[in-house]
């Protein structure tokens, strides 16, 4: 699932936030929590050991607030001042002046107020991004030692896309609702208390007036919101679908230009294109009508505050700079509560995003290791498994009395159909699942009583998938064992036969490979994965059709390699083409998670049982393909 489809298809990030944070997002879809309060207060538990900057964000909060809230009604003083001056010169009042010192000192104080309404609201801010940034640390790292002590099983169950989405859309999501959104709350909150305790000073009536249009608001917005819900999901929903479409056709596009299939894909695209324009533009035009609504019912509560405030001053029951200070109020007053609703959105989903995370360090872990763990200090490769038992799911036990015993230097293959657990032997030898019952022995020392880290260090693999990271092919090469020098890693791609085409690349061993190593073939891949597995130099080789993406001459040069490589080391292989396990020491024939044969090759083929029923069919088929050719 690619990221944007991921971020629209599933709601992360934090939605319910409009363009420019306005009343559009009370329209937008939110995902919501199953149990806010008791993740809540989980997350709460972060916040805890930094309560003290918490503490002074609040209080620089509340101060940086209240000096930008007194202001209007300090400027109001001026005006009247300002007006008074002028209404004694028009009606011939004898010294009548305009007191322009008084003036000037509102106008200094007025300045002071502001300057220190913008420090304080700056450290608030250097404050809380502070303590967002530092609980989002802890957060990351307590996710990411997580994710090292879960069991593979839980990979293996969920899609990668899922899990990312979890470790770093959800944690993003986090850090800026505690960056942002908490400290807009908290301003918000105090603004709404602020205003209102001033209005109320100033007009207990034009108070209840502008109070009485705010249901007004609530209910428009309420009942254009009802409409546009459904068409924001729409929206989603198309472009999720589309976004599916494009990378689908983008990391497909060979295939549909190969099969001829381009119309057919233009359509697709413009039918779902032509659903997007349609949710779109009606969710955006219906949610868009909201502003201009409330801008009317605001704007008739300001004219009713300006008539009702006219007569209050000829009655002398207030000043005319009262009325300024009001609207100045009644603006604050609206800003904060559009502010509180959305911030409200948005911490539901912050909420829903905080209990997927918990749900992830809330999951299963490993096995823990044994409290005094054995060591093997010069491993041989002796394995044995001894009447193991294993099953995916409980009481469907996939191998069963498993029992094989491997000595020192021994090759053995693993072979069978689809599904025969071969593939599951492997991971059970390296742990990364636990048996139900029995117990796997390496020189003699049970593997559950063995650190992870140090069981899987006496193993190299090379796998039928190849892995490179985005780095250079000498990096990539001494992956496989820390310190390697750099001729090691040319003698192991000499061994490996991958010396010669890393030359012909432009930039030789510093070639960067870039993340999906698209720059070099799937053979060559495979060629420097090997050459790591033959660096690594360990006690007992995995290999899992290890030369499948390789052409026959080069398959040929590597099985040689691989045959000195292995020698003296004991090596299991897993091959679905029996004719490169001929010489094996031992073959394993496995069905549905049973060892149903055992011998090297001329023993089972005497046999003449399931082994030799699978070799004559590719030795069969291998015929065919040559008649035709």
């Amino acid at each position: 699932m690619s990221g944007p489809q991921r971020n629209q298809g599933m709601g992360f990030g934090p939605p319910g936030r409009g363009p420019g944070g306005g009343p559009m997002a009370m329209s937008m879809p939110v995902q919501k929590a199953r149990d806010f309060k008791g993740t809540l207060k989980r997350l709460s538990r972060y916040l805890k050991p930094r309560k003290y900057q918490l503490a002074a964000v609040l209080f620089t909060a509340i101060l940086s607030t209240v000096f930008s809230i007194v202001s209007p009604k300090i400027m109001g003083t001026a005006t009247t001042r300002l007006f008074d001056g002028i209404m004694d010169k028009v009606n011939g009042v004898p010294g009548a002046h305009i007191d322009y010192d008084y003036i000037g000192q509102i106008i200094l104080i007025l300045g002071g107020l502001y300057v220190a309404s913008a420090l304080f609201g700056y450290l608030q801010q250097y404050l809380m991004a502070g303590v967002a940034q530092k609980t989002v640390y802890d957060l990351r790292n307590e996710v990411n030692d997580k994710l090292f002590r879960l069991p593979l099983s839980f990979f293996d169950a969920r899609p990668h896309g899922e899990i990312l989405s979890r470790v770093v859309n959800d944690v993003d999501n986090i850090s800026n609702t505690l960056q942002q959104s908490l400290t807009q709350l908290i301003t918000s909150i105090v603004t709404i208390l602020g205003v209102i305790i001033m209005m109320l000073t100033i007009s207990p009536l034009m108070t209840l007036i502008l109070v009485i249009t705010l249901p007004a608001s609530f209910m428009v917005t309420k009942a254009i919101a009802k409409r546009s819900q459904g068409y924001f999901v729409g929206q989603q929903k198309s472009l999720g679908e589309l976004n599916g479409h494009v990378e689908e056709m983008y990391t497909g596009h060979r295939i549909v230009k190969a099969f001829g299939h381009e119309k057919e894909s233009i359509e697709t695209f413009n039918k779902i294109n032509d659903k997007l324009y349609d949710s779109g533009w009606r969710a955006q035009f219906i949610s868009g009508i909201i502003m201009p609504l409330m801008s009317l019912i605001n704007n008739i509560g300001y004219v009713l505050v300006c008539v009702v405030g006219g007569v209050l001053v000829t009655q002398n029951a207030i000043k005319i700079g009262d009325i300024q200070a009001f609207i100045q109020y009644a603006r604050q007053f609206s800003m904060p509560i559009t502010q509180t609703a959305n911030i409200a959105n948005i911490i539901q989903s912050t909420i829903a995003s905080a209990e997927r995370v918990f749900e992830l360090l809330d999951e299963l872990e490993e096995v823990a290791e044994a409290d005094v763990p054995v060591t093997v200090e010069a491993p041989r490769g002796d394995v044995r498994f001894h009447d193991v038992t294993f099953g995916y799911k409980a009481g469907e036990p996939l191998i069963e009395g498993m029992n094989i015993d491997v000595k020192q230097g021994q090759t053995i293959a693993i072979v069978g159909p689809t599904g025969a657990g071969k593939t599951t032997l492997i991971n059970l030898l390296m742990r990364f699942y636990e048996l139900n019952d029995g117990k796997i022995t390496i020189d003699g020392m049970d593997i559950s009583e063995m650190k992870r880290g140090e069981l899987r260090s006496l193993f190299g693999m090379v796998l039928q998938e190849t892995w490179l990271f985005n780095g250079t092919i000498r990096e990539n090469i001494a992956y496989g064992r820390a310190g390697a020098t750099d001729e090691e890693v040319v003698q192991a791609a000499k061994a490996a036969h991958a010396d010669h085409f890393i030359r012909t690349l432009p930039d030789g061993y510093e070639t960067i490979l870039n993340e999906e190593a698209s720059n070099i073939s799937q053979g060559q891949k495979q060629l420097l994965t090997i050459a790591r597995a033959i660096l690594a130099d360990p006690a007992i080789l995995i290999l899992d059709e290890a030369t499948s993406s390789v052409d026959t001459r080069t398959e040929v040069a590597i099985q040689k390699a691989m045959n000195s490589l292995m020698k003296g080391r004991t090596s299991f292989v897993i091959a679905h083409r029996l004719s490169t396990i001929r010489d094996a020491d031992l073959i394993l024939v496995m069905n549905k998670g049973s060892v149903i044969e055992k011998g090297n090759h001329e023993e089972l083929l005497a046999k003449d049982g399931f082994y030799a029923d699978l070799y004559n069919s590719q030795f069969a088929a291998a015929n065919r393909e040559k008649e035709v050719v």
